[in-house]
């Protein structure tokens, strides 16, 4: 095996034992073990079990928000990016569960705040910009982008956390689901919203 077949190998290897049982519970051992190498072949590849972690971490951070930049990256109305975008995240946790799982499970060093919640701010931001120019145009306040853009990531990326377990119903069910109460809530947005708690 070359070095970087090696490499992709135990990063295969040690995405599989970080979904399952997380940074802390998995020992360098286990992962040599099931490589069928030596602890210092993985030293030698990432300098540690945190190292092998971070590249895990950073290789499905890319992985994921290439798809949702990609879903996002074609023009097209601001309902088919909501479509295009729910379905890159509901593809990438059906294609790359575990993946997906230690995204939203544990914080790397070299992201304190959390993979997932950084790729989510990157998202946002996408997001941001096509709800404001949306907003813009219907006579709404532009500014409002940054917080609506906020709550519809949120939505989707809270349900894709439950549709991970679930995988039920189908991810383009989901999907639709997700665009039906987004789209049609903002369809009726209210210029001043007002909370009516009498």
């Amino acid at each position: 095996m070359t070095g970087p077949q090696r490499r992709l190998q135990l990063v295969g290897i040690g995405r599989g034992l970080f979904a399952a049982k997380g940074l802390d519970g998995t020992t360098i051992e286990e992962v040599a073990a099931a490589a069928g190498v030596s602890k210092p072949v993985i030293y030698e590849h990432f300098g540690s079990k945190e190292g092998l972690y971070r590249q895990v971490v950073e290789s499905e951070f890319r992985i994921l928000l290439d798809a949702i930049n990609n879903s996002l990256a074609e023009e097209a109305k601001p309902r088919v990016l909501v479509e295009r975008a729910a379905l890159a995240l509901l593809g990438y946790i059906e294609d790359r569960t575990d993946g997906f799982r230690i995204l939203v499970r544990d914080s790397p060093p070299s992201q304190p705040e959390g993979a997932f919640a950084t790729l989510l701010s990157h998202v946002t931001a996408r997001v941001e910009h096509i709800l404001s120019d949306e907003f813009s145009r219907r006579g709404f306040s532009a500014d409002d982008g940054a917080m609506y853009a906020q709550m519809l990531v949120g939505m989707v990326a809270m349900t894709g956390q439950w549709w991970v377990d679930n995988r039920a119903p189908d991810k383009r069910v989901v999907a639709a689901h997700l665009v039906n109460l987004a789209w049609n809530g903002l369809t009726g947005l209210q210029k001043e919203p007002e909370l009516r708690d009498q």
